[in-house]
């Protein structure tokens, strides 16, 4: 082979070398993506239940166990429910908490789930509350709401709406549910589409705020169609930007006096840089999977219904058009979403956001490890706003 025949297939290798290493990067990078928006259903055991006794229970330390609070814990596969509370003892090795109640089943040494949102079941089991399972219209079918009335002879016409974060389920508001129930507000809890009990969209994908909005629209219509005066939105972590969302596009906004934001995602793309580090992905990998999903091609890779531009759910750089006074809770402990952003809404509108940060609670766990810290904070500003 001449010299110029060599340099020719030398040049081809090449082209098909990066053409490879292209493909590899774009494979990786549109698991990523779709990691992202695909709910998952499968929730892993992830504590060790070690020892029981009549008012104690010992687990394998771990990030969750040791810290400080309330928590529940699912056992027998969801079928078995706990609670826990504070820590008397801890190891390297192990953590002895308080057994506050067992829910269903029987507490077993074995393997275990943790379970953030502290109770288990609807508003009448875990609380003692009576409530009514709603069906409300949405775009995408109906969707299953709790609706929990005000005390008898209690309440002026604020209902409150409680949006559920990513894969969670609608027993993390029920927290909530105990701290407003006593302030006279009307509760209502619902599911969203690709829940597990709620309805499915044709691509069967989260659009992290961009799609669920609507289905959080009509339960808003449906509390002023049954005579709501005022609304006030809770959102736990993308709950948070389903609101945030609804605001922005809904004429249902003026309908809403005040927001409750609890480890909200105020911007996708700095949660997104921190789970690609998280995952010993680099960063600027992880962009790449985020411009996929806004990609009118590509984002089919990804299994979307159509593109989604994460920079439209930027409320730091959108802080500007916030109009409601916001009630936002972040802990800087927070593994999964980041409280940076928040902390920065909070310096650009002081005008309007009370921020009120936190140092150990991890992911949406403000409320476990000060539940009266929290309900204080929210109580005054439901009244002061709602």
């Amino acid at each position: 082979m001449n010299g110029r025949r060599r340099a020719a297939a030398g040049a081809a290798a090449s082209v098909g070398v990066a053409a490879l290493g292209l493909v590899g990067v774009t494979g990786v990078a549109t698991a990523f993506a779709r990691a992202v928006v695909t709910p998952s259903r499968h929730k892993p055991d992830d504590v060790e239940v070690l020892q029981v006794g009549p008012h104690r229970v010992v687990l394998a330390a771990g990030p969750d166990t040791v810290v400080p609070g309330r928590y529940g814990v699912w056992t027998d596969e969801g079928r078995g429910h706990f609670r826990v509370g504070d820590v008397l003892s801890a190891t390297d090795e192990h953590v002895v908490r308080e057994l506050l109640g067992v829910d269903a089943g029987v507490v077993l040494p074995g393997p275990a789930r943790w379970n953030q949102y502290y109770y288990a079941g609807d508003p009448a089991s875990a609380l003692g509350l009576a409530h009514e399972d709603l069906r409300v219209p949405s775009p995408v079918g109906d969707l299953p709401c709790w609706w929990v009335p005000p005390a008898e002879g209690a309440g002026d016409g604020t209902w409150a709406v409680l949006v559920h974060g990513r894969g969670a389920t609608r027993e993390e508001a029920l927290r909530a549910v105990g701290a407003l129930h006593p302030l006279g507000v009307a509760c209502l809890v619902p599911s969203y589409r690709n829940d597990a009990d709620g309805p499915v969209s044709p691509a069967r994908t989260y659009g992290l705020g961009d799609t669920e909005w609507p289905d959080v629209e009509a339960v808003v219509q449906h509390a002023l169609d049954a005579g709501a005066r005022r609304v006030v939105l809770v959102g736990w972590s993308m709950g948070g930007a389903i609101v945030l969302q609804l605001l922005a596009r809904s004429p249902l906004a003026p309908a809403v006096s005040a927001v409750v934001l609890d480890g909200p995602v105020v911007d996708w793309g700095d949660v997104l840089d921190h789970q690609a580090r998280a995952r010993g992905l680099p960063v600027r990998l992880g962009r790449y999977g985020v411009r996929l999903l806004r990609h009118p091609l590509a984002r089919r890779l990804v299994g979307l219904e159509g593109p989604l531009d994460l920079r439209l759910l930027d409320w730091v750089t959108r802080a500007g058009e916030l109009r409601l006074p916001v009630l936002l809770l972040h802990s800087d402990a927070d593994d999964y979403v980041p409280s940076g952003p928040s902390r920065r809404l909070a310096e650009a509108r002081p005008d309007l956001v009370t921020y009120v940060p936190s140092a150990q609670a991890r992911h949406t766990k403000e409320w476990n490890v000060d539940p009266a810290g929290w309900e204080r904070a929210v109580a005054d500003f439901v009244r002061a706003h709602g």
